[in-house]
């Protein structure tokens, strides 16, 4: 039987996938009963939505595979606590349980930044456990950024290079 570090190892992967295609790396795994249900990595550049968070696409992928856009015993796996706008489709899908890896401190709503899983008004309480493999998914997104700046560095170098002596 797969393990929490297990999913989040394939969470990670489909991390992978979306820095790859040059997105925010960030993957998420939807499970039942240790069946996957669906999977989705961070595309929101590559399909011009914003709402093409990792998260929303696994969500997504089940609730069409399952016929229902509610989706009660479903655990969520995911690289990188989850916003507002995901925290809220989570709440929505009516989740047992989503188990994130490293948390969010700009944009987080597990408890980083605000905790929409806490608010007692709602109507449906998720579980919600933090720091499964977080180191990993931490490093895979600081080398991301750290990549992303020494792009921007040297293309303003390279841009620096390309004006004339006498322009300077």
């Amino acid at each position: 039987m797969a393990t929490d570090q297990d999913w989040m190892r394939l969470a990670l992967q489909q991390a992978e996938l979306a820095r790859q295609a040059g997105e925010v790396p960030v993957g998420a795994v939807l499970v039942r009963n240790g069946e996957l249900l669906g999977v989705g990595s961070n595309a929101p550049i590559g399909l011009a939505d914003p709402s093409a968070h990792a998260e929303m696409l696994a969500l997504r992928a089940a609730a069409k595979l399952l016929g229902n856009y509610r989706l009660p015993g479903c655990e969520l796996y995911i690289t990188l606590e989850p916003c507002a706008m995901c925290a809220g489709a989570i709440l929505h899908a009516r989740l047992a349980r989503v188990v994130y890896a490293a948390t969010d401190p700009k944009t987080g709503a597990a408890g980083s930044v605000l905790d929409l899983f806490a608010e007692p008004r709602l109507n449906h309480h998720t579980v919600v456990e933090a720091g499964v493999l977080a180191d990993e998914a931490a490093q895979q997104l600081r080398a991301f950024f750290a990549e992303r700046r020494e792009a921007a560095r040297a293309a303003r170098r390279q841009a620096q290079a390309s004006v004339p002596e006498s322009s300077r």
